[in-house]
Parts: C-alpha cells; structure tokens; sequence
C-alpha cells in the first residue's frame, strides 16, 4: 500500500483545491500528489518521486527550495513575535526592514510599501487607492480601470475582472463594469500576419485610444499590465510597446499600474519588470518573488505623486479606511527580509540572467524547428513553447485535444514539471533562479522528448 492512500481519502474527502476540475478529482481522476519536501530546483513527494520543478511552484520559489536561512529567519520570527497589527502607525522590526529593503531597490520615483497576503489583494489595494485619489482630486466619475485580454491580476471580484482569462470569467458574473479590456501585446497570435512587430505595437495602441474614446479619457482612472503576460501565455511585448503604450497614458492622465507580481526580484534578470522595459509606474504590485513563496506577503509599491494625495485624503477625512488584519504580518516580513538578502548574497540575479538565456537558447534549437511548434518564446529566466497544428497556416489544435496538458503529463512523468497555460496550448517554464546549464539540459531534452511522444 502506498502512504498516501489515508492522505488521498482525506484529500478527494475535505480539501477544497483552486484551480481544479472539482469533480474529476473527487472520483480520483486526476493525479494526486503530496509533496513532502524541497532542495533548490528539486521537490520530492511522500512517495519518494523526485522532480524538477521547471515553474518554481507558481513561478515564485525563487531562490529554490530548503533554504536554511529563511526558515530560521521565520522561526526566530514567530519565537520573538508571532503577530502584531500595523493599523494606526504600529509596526515590527521585520516590517519596517522589509519596506526600506524594498523601496532601495524599487523604481526612483516610489514613496511607500502597503503590505497584503496575495498577489490578488495587493491588486485590490490598488483599484481602492485609485478610486480614493480620483475622489481626493474631485473626479468622481474617473474610475474605470483598463487591462488587456490574457493578462492575469488575480481572482477577487475585481481582479478577476481585470484578468482577461475566459476561465476567470465564466459562470463568476465576471467583469464588473468598472474594468475595460483592450487587445493582448500578443505578436504570434496577431490576427494580421503581415504586420511587423512594430506595426502591430501600433495597432495596439491604436485599439487602445480607441477604447479611450469610447468611453471618454475623464472616465478611465488607471491602467494596469504585466510587463510580460504572465499566466496568458508568457508573451514579452511586441518592440516599443510600453514606450508607445506610457504616451498615450499620460496624454489622456491615466494611472499605470505595473503587475510585477511575477517579473518582480529578479525573473527578467533585472530587479523589477519596469526597470527592464523602463515603465515610470504610479503603482507597482509585488508578492511572489517577495518572499519566495516561504511566507505569505504581497505588497503594493505607491509612487510620490499618489501618495501625497493620500496624505491629503487623510487630513480632509480622517485615517484611511483600508486595512488587512494580517497587513506587515511580521513572520511573513521576516521571510521577506532574509529572502531579498539572499537573493543578493548569492548573486541569484546574475545566474537568472546567465541560464535563462540559456534555457530560451536551446530551447529554441530542440524545437523551433518542429512542425508542431509555431514559437519559441521568452524573457530572463520565463521560457515558453506554443504548439499549433500547422505552422505555415499558423492554425491551432482543438481544445479539446488538450495538446499542451498531454505534453506537460508526459513531461512530468518524466520527473520534470512545467505549466500548460490556459487558452492554448503552450507550455510553460519559470525555473527557480538557482538552475544550473546542466539542468536547463535536462528540461529542454526532457520537454523535446515529450513533444515527440506526443506529437512525433
């Protein structure tokens, strides 16, 4: 008898999973597992299965699994102070650390941390301050939010709104009315094929001052973007994207928020997305690479210019009305604290930049070629393969031949894990920033042997 079977029961029996066919689990359909522990790149499940986690858990173990330091940097934590609020001026030492650690290495023109749990309510935090300073300011009525089609910014009411993702939307009464959506920065899958990179950066900037004029610029308070779609497929923008995209927002007065909740600490080889693509945020959203997914925390990063109106909200009306009971959580603070000074000591960043190149690199040499593949793509150490039935023709499997789940169950029961994203079938990789060439190797030529096997 396998150990997991009690577990098994107990699971399929009283655990609620998100993002999970619901019923196939509970009739023991889908592939149950407990992991037990991690080292670096690698996890190891109650059953002695060890893999190689290719997407660092949700894209967030950055710094790999089993790092000593942070876990002492939680325990003596929770030994000292296991808990104490942040609302009306009280902090922790870890807190107060971690904001400082942070805005030293944020954008310039960034004045204050909020902290949150996740990286969708940090998200809510930000269309509440927006629609707070657009109040403070006497604009009631700008308060409409833009985002693109395939991009992903949580799953609250309304960031599941702002999350352009069918899946997200379906059955949930999703979007609410205040959020918008404009056309996905998405080359490969233009719908003009003819168009160059930099005709289609146009094209979206066009669709975009279109949407303004539809719904008129004094009733759009923000934008928000990842400055790489993340969950939507991993798409870097097209060229001068966000250069064009910045004109149009500060033509009409439109907030930009800046989801950095994956580029964030180091996953473009650069500390922040926005510092890589060179985006003057309002907002900017962090939690995954926060922590290294060791504790829960999240944060939103308010630029200057907002925040002064917040302090004069406050001398008008009064304390702010926001608050998390968990906000600054000082255990998971102290993660943050110990986790941003490895990610330095050990130089992550630097090796991020190194064998993520590499990785895109020979993956682009194992399959650019094949005929099933329409694009190689990727950025820092984010790494991509979409499939498609003909590439010439550019056409698409059906869904319902799930391409892309067949190709990442194949490559997992070859011990090494990778994401199949949603709407597409494209495959998925964000390894922790620890990877090694050797084990890079052993991804692309695992992941070629698992196209073959799927698709010849």
């Amino acid at each position: 008898m396998l150990r997991n079977d009690q577990l098994a029961e107990w699971d399929r029996d009283n655990f609620f999973h998100p993002s999970t066919h619901l019923a196939q689990f509970a009739r023991g359909e889908l592939t149950h597992r407990v992991i037990k522990t991690g080292t670096n790149c690698h996890i190891e499940d109650r059953d002695g299965n060890k893999m190689l986690d290719a997407f660092a858990g949700l894209y967030c173990v950055n710094v790999g699994y089993g790092r000593q330091d942070i876990a002492d940097a939680i325990a003596a934590q929770a030994k000292e102070l296991a808990y104490y609020h942040a609302y009306v001026g009280h902090g922790t030492e870890a807190s107060i650390t971690l904001s400082k650690m942070i805005l030293d290495r944020a954008p310039a023109n960034m004045s204050k941390v909020y902290f949150g749990q996740s990286g969708s309510d940090a998200n809510e935090t930000n269309v509440k301050l927006i629609w707070y300073y657009n109040n403070i300011l006497g604009r009631p009525e700008k308060k409409k939010i833009i985002s693109r089609w395939r991009g992903y910014h949580g799953s609250g009411l309304v960031t599941g709104s702002l999350t352009g993702l069918e899946l997200f939307h379906k059955k949930f009464d999703l979007p609410l009315a205040q959020v918008v959506h404009t056309e996905a920065p998405y080359y490969f899958r233009r719908a003009d094929l003819d168009q160059s990179e930099e005709q289609f950066t146009a094209h979206c900037v066009a669709e975009l001052e279109a949407l303004i004029e539809r719904e008129g610029a004094d009733t759009i308070a923000a934008f928000i973007g990842e400055p790489v779609l993340g969950t939507g497929g991993i798409v870097p923008p097209p060229v001068g994207y966000w250069t064009a995209i910045q004109k149009v927002l500060k033509k009409h007065d439109i907030l930009l928020v800046v989801d950095e909740v994956v580029t964030g600490f180091g996953r473009l080889g650069t500390m922040f997305g926005s510092e890589h693509y060179g985006l003057e945020a309002d907002l900017i959203t962090i939690a995954k690479g926060l922590t290294s997914a060791y504790a829960p925390l999240s944060g939103s990063i308010v630029g200057e210019k907002m925040w002064k109106v917040l302090e004069q909200g406050t001398d008008e009306n009064g304390p702010i009305g926001h608050g998390w009971t968990y906000s600054a959580h000082p255990i998971g603070a102290a993660a943050g604290v110990a986790n941003l000074k490895l990610l330095d000591e050990l130089d992550l960043i630097a090796n991020n930049r190194d064998v993520g190149s590499y990785l895109n690199k020979t993956m682009t040499e194992a399959l650019g070629d094949h005929a099933n593949v329409g694009e190689v793509r990727g950025e820092g150490m984010l790494c991509a393969v979409e499939f498609v039935k003909d590439r010439d023709s550019r056409s698409f499997f059906d869904a319902a031949d799930k391409v892309g789940p067949q190709i990442a169950a194949a490559l997992g029961a070859d011990a090494v894990i990778a994401r199949a994203m949603p709407q597409g079938d494209i495959l998925g990789f964000a390894p922790p920033f620890c990877l090694t060439r050797a084990e890079a190797d052993e991804v692309v030529q695992k992941t070629a042997k698992a196209v073959k096997t799927v698709l010849g």
